[in-house]
């Protein structure tokens, strides 16, 4: 049975504006959060992305930072069972988490630090934690500069003369 491209084609294209409107760090650091999320232990369904704002994505000579918020949807898939199509459950949880990423300048970019916080949606929001998320975010974005330089035994040796 052959859709119609009238039926089929604002799907299509509604899905490639989203996946072109990130960029490969961005899907990366989503991809990440959403394996770190379904990696604890209270996590018991699958949950997809249901949107993903507030993204900054920054370069500097040390690398690039990427920070963005991602917001979680409950499906009704087990964790333990993955189905091919989970139905989201519009109903249950809906968790909210803030990741920041700083990645190195090479081909394949490696991270150099992260930090990510996923709780209910007015988690996110309280003032002492937001205070929290910031500063680590702004740690993770000076990581790779000058102060974190990598130090190797031998580096300094011949830094200093023998004294006269």
């Amino acid at each position: 049975m052959r859709l119609p491209v009238a039926l089929w084609l604002p799907l299509a294209l509604g899905v490639a504006a989203v996946a072109a409107g990130q960029s490969p760090l961005q899907r990366r650091v989503v991809r990440d959060v959403l394996e770190y999320f379904h990696g604890r232990s209270n996590v018991h369904f699958l949950f997809k992305e249901r949107e993903v704002d507030g993204v900054i994505e920054r370069e500097d000579p040390s690398g690039t930072f990427v920070q963005l918020r991602l917001g979680l949807a409950q499906t009704a898939c087990r964790k333990r069972a993955p189905q091919r199509h989970c139905r989201v459950l519009e109903s249950r949880r809906k968790p909210a988490c803030l990741a920041c990423y700083k990645f190195d300048n090479s081909d394949v970019p490696k991270v150099l630090d992260k930090y990510h916080n996923c709780g209910p949606s007015h988690h996110l929001v309280a003032k002492e934690i937001r205070q929290r998320d910031e500063a680590e975010c702004r740690a993770v974005e000076e990581a790779g500069k000058g102060g974190d330089t990598l130090y190797l035994p031998g580096m300094f040796a011949f830094s200093r003369g023998l004294p006269a």
